[in-house]
């Protein structure tokens, strides 16, 4: 067995854990041991053919047996966890838990074969200091782009409420706050949206029951505030009819921007996206945007993404928001964040 794989599993345990979930941390504490010792998670995962980091192959797993929790597959193991006993004890949990992964070996070996969606909904708090500072300098309705959208729960951005401890932003059922410092944004803009539009490699239709349930399983078992939010995304996604289109990011690209609206702004927008696909794929999607920036119709980009995707130094933890405009080209770098939206550093 490859050390990388116990390694990967450690090092995510602790992520959870600084990220405000020790029972995730605690679960993967117990799946890195069971794979020391050859157990059924080594059964599933001690030979994975790529690398297990990149793949996220311990969120996978964990999110298998919360899939097996929410469904109704395991009844004695959903009774141990948070959401039912929020003074869980992983004494309690890991036996039941390890017994479910040795019976339904098949089952979560299937689960596996797909790639962690979040879409977490958290992050449009970051985004919208780049939303409010397009609006703000711009007068001409906003035609959205998301690509690496999933399930499309944030294309209605607009449509959540967001409040920190010193400003409020906007109304509706999704309640959306942070730890926000520095200025806020330009709170005054009126985003005017014309349209929007998303593709994703492999989405997820939210309106599917069992679709929705797996995104829901990738979210971590005891971030009741963050499953909260989930839910009430996803009803109005669904309320609106979201509809996310099964495409390459940079051949959507290449289709839509040159035929987009000249008396618009339109709007490419991304989050937690640009570090998975293949160079030669982020290289096609800058291009295809670089190039649409030449023509007349005012342009821009905005992301959110890791500060090392976006050209800072490698070894960078920090996520950036960022938005590059046309004409012209120029960039600024409008705050600084996680990759959960946990907290916000305006930066302008």
């Amino acid at each position: 067995m490859s050390s990388a794989v116990i390694d990967h599993f450690v090092e995510q345990a602790r992520h959870c854990e600084s990220y405000g979930s020790p029972f995730m941390a605690r679960l993967l504490e117990e799946l890195a041991r069971d794979l020391a010792a050859g157990g059924p998670t080594a059964d599933l995962v001690a030979s994975w053919p790529r690398s297990p980091r990149a793949d996220a192959v311990a969120v996978r797993l964990a999110s298998a047996l919360h899939a097996a929790v929410l469904s109704g597959r395991d009844p004695a193991l959903a009774a141990e966890y948070p959401a039912a006993r929020p003074a869980w004890d992983i004494a309690r949990v890991w036996p039941l838990a390890r017994a479910f992964l040795a019976r339904d070996r098949a089952w979560v070996a299937e689960f596996l074969r797909s790639a962690p969606q979040t879409n977490e909904t958290r992050r449009t708090i970051a985004l919208l200091a780049g939303f409010l500072f397009l609006a703000a300098h711009h007068d001409r309705e906003l035609e959205l782009l998301e690509i690496g959208a999933s399930a499309g729960m944030n294309l209605y951005w607009d449509r959540f409420a967001y409040h920190t401890d010193s400003w409020r932003w906007g109304d509706g059922d999704v309640q959306i706050s942070t730890r926000w410092t520095g200025p806020p944004p330009p709170l005054g803009a009126v985003p005017r949206i014309r349209s929007r539009a998303a593709c994703d490699l492999n989405p997820i239709d939210i309106r599917d029951p069992a679709e929705r349930l797996r995104l829901r399983a990738y979210i971590w078992a005891d971030q009741t505030e963050r499953l909260a939010r989930f839910d009430a995304a996803a009803a109005v996604a669904v309320a609106h009819g979201v509809r996310v289109e099964r495409a390459d990011a940079a051949e959507w690209l290449e289709a839509r921007l040159p035929r987009r609206s000249p008396d618009a702004l339109t709007v490419v927008y991304h989050s937690v996206f640009y570090q998975y696909p293949r160079t030669e794929t982020r290289q096609r999607i800058a291009r295809a945007i670089e190039r649409a920036g030449e023509g007349a119709a005012p342009l821009a980009w905005l992301r959110l993404e890791p500060e090392a995707v976006l050209g800072g130094p490698r070894d960078s933890l920090r996520f950036l928001v960022d938005v590059v405009t046309w004409p012209g080209g120029a960039r600024r770098t409008l705050a600084a964040t996680d990759g959960h939206g946990n907290f916000v550093e305006a930066l302008v």
